[in-house]
Order: C-alpha cells, then structure tokens, then sequence
C-alpha cells in the first residue's frame, strides 16, 4: 500500500480547496446512512452525483486546484460503518498532484489514538476532520487529548466542523445529533492547552459567528474555512474580519459534492470580499498551514 507523499505544484494551482468529502468508497460503500444522505440532499437542494476518489480528483485536476478529501468516522453515534480513511489516502497517493488526504477517528473509540498513528506514520494523512455534532462528542472534553497529542506531534492540521449542520436536517429530532456540540466555543480550550496545534473552524459558524471570530481573534493556531454556504450568505462580519485582521487565517472551502466550487467562485465576486485577499484565501493560506509553500504569502 502506497504512503501518501504530495507531488504538488503550489505555483501551478489556482486554488486549494480545503474541504471537499469523499461520500462514496470504491466498493460503492456510502459515508452516511441513507436517511441522512437524503435529509442532506434535501437541505442543500442537491440530488447530483457523489463522485468516488478517482472522479474527484479528475474534476479538481481539470479546474488547476487541489483538493483535502476526507470522510467522518462516527460509526458509533451513527451505527454505520466509516469509508476507510486508510483507503483515502491510498487513493490519494495515486492522485497526489491534486489530492491531499485528512484522516477520521471515531473519538468514541478504544482504539482512536492507535488508529490516528497508524492513519500518520502508515498511510502519510496530512491532517484530521472532526465532525463533533455527527461524531457526538464535545471537542473541549479532556478524554480528547491524548488523540490531539497525536496531530500535535505530527505537525498536522486538526478540521472541526462548527456551526449548523445539515446532516439530520428535517428528521424528527435531528435524528438524536445535537447542533451545540459545534459551536466553536468549545473548540476554545483545546486551542488554548494546544498552542502548536492548527485547529480549522470549518463553515461559517451560524448561529455562533462571533464566538468563531472571537477564538480565531484571540488563538493564533486557529483558522477559519469558508466552506459549506454560498458567499453570498456570509454574516458581514466574517467577511469584514477576512478583509482585514484575519485575512492570513481564511481558508477557500467549497464542501464538495453538496456546494461545488465553480458556484462558490461565482458567488465570491458578488460579495464584498477584497480583491487583495483573495490570492490569499484561495490558495496561499493553506499553502502555506498544510507546509506546501512555508513561506508564500
């Protein structure tokens, strides 16, 4: 099995997309339970295709970008089982000019902290994705640390979801998921007791947008994606703290398959976001968190 290892030209890219799912694995195993695929669909007004790994890499490659790919591991909340993250990165490392892959352990389980090592030093992950509402768990939680020691030693990247969610969107109860888990808030103390680990607020975090800025304001090791919404929507004030005091930490992010980046990028020039930022934002933020170009700017 091939260790990931990046063959990325940051100069010829347009831009990295820094949050794009794998929903389907090549055994044509989804990442979600049907009733939440659909509850998703619902939401985001989109019945297209989930494309499969080698398809996702072909439709960045064909648009200059590269893309981080990853899935969610929550087969205890969610009773289903994960696509191998394992099986990611070994697809990635066949499309690594375009592919850079995150790992996902479910925190609920005993073995989490071997399999993130495992998901390092094995398979060459470049970062995790943590989706706390789906995964049910409060990232602030102690029990936590000893996984995110892990990503610190490994000079990764930890990705949380914060905000709204569609998953569980129109099912009674929310299906059990509980929406405070994301408020990035709690994602406070970790950035706090971890200072030399790089924590992704992922999503514009309605209805918590200023608990967001408040912690990436005040915890340099954190940062923010603007994936998940159309630009269109963003809260004003993300958009005025990207244009200004935090425009090193914002990071281009489409949540591909359900928001593509052609329609991201297409509804980015009706907003107020600065031209000077968005080299930025695009590409030379996460150049430069995922150890691509140390030094761009």
């Amino acid at each position: 099995m091939p260790r990931y290892e990046s063959r990325i030209d940051v100069d010829a890219l347009e831009a990295i997309d820094m949050h794009v799912h794998v929903e389907i694995d090549a055994h044509g195993h989804h990442s979600l339970p049907d009733d939440l695929v659909a509850a998703a669909s619902r939401y985001f007004r989109a019945d297209g295709p989930r494309p499969a790994l080698d398809s996702i890499a072909e439709y960045y490659r064909e648009r200059r970008m590269a893309a981080v790919v990853f899935t969610v591991d929550a087969h205890t909340t969610l009773g289903h089982p994960a696509i191998s993250s394992a099986e990611i990165a070994e697809g990635a490392a066949q499309h690594a000019d375009v592919l850079i892959p995150f790992g996902s352990v479910d925190p609920h389980s005993p073995t989490c902290v071997d399999e993130a090592r495992r998901l390092v030093d094995d398979h060459g992950v470049r970062g995790f994705k943590f989706h706390p509402t789906v995964q049910s768990f409060d990232p602030g939680d102690e029990r936590r640390y000893a996984l995110y020691e892990v990503i610190r030693d490994a000079g990764i990247p930890a990705l949380f979801h914060t905000g709204q969610t569609g998953i569980g969107a129109g099912i009674p109860g929310g299906r059990g998921l509980r929406l405070g888990l994301s408020n990035p808030m709690l994602l406070d103390p970790v950035a706090a007791d971890f200072p030399e680990l790089q924590i992704i607020m992922a999503h514009p975090s309605v209805p918590w947008q200023d608990e967001a800025l408040s912690v990436a304001t005040h915890k340099v090791n954190t940062w923010i994606d603007l994936s998940g919404w159309s630009p269109k929507y963003f809260p004003a004030e993300l958009v005025r703290y990207a244009n200004s005091i935090l425009k090193d930490r914002v990071l281009f992010g489409s949540d591909f398959p359900l928001l593509t980046p052609d329609r991201w990028l297409r509804d980015a020039g009706h907003t107020d976001l600065a031209d000077a930022v968005m080299p930025g934002i695009l590409k030379h933020n996460a150049a430069r968190l995922l150890g691509l170009a140390p030094d761009i700017r």
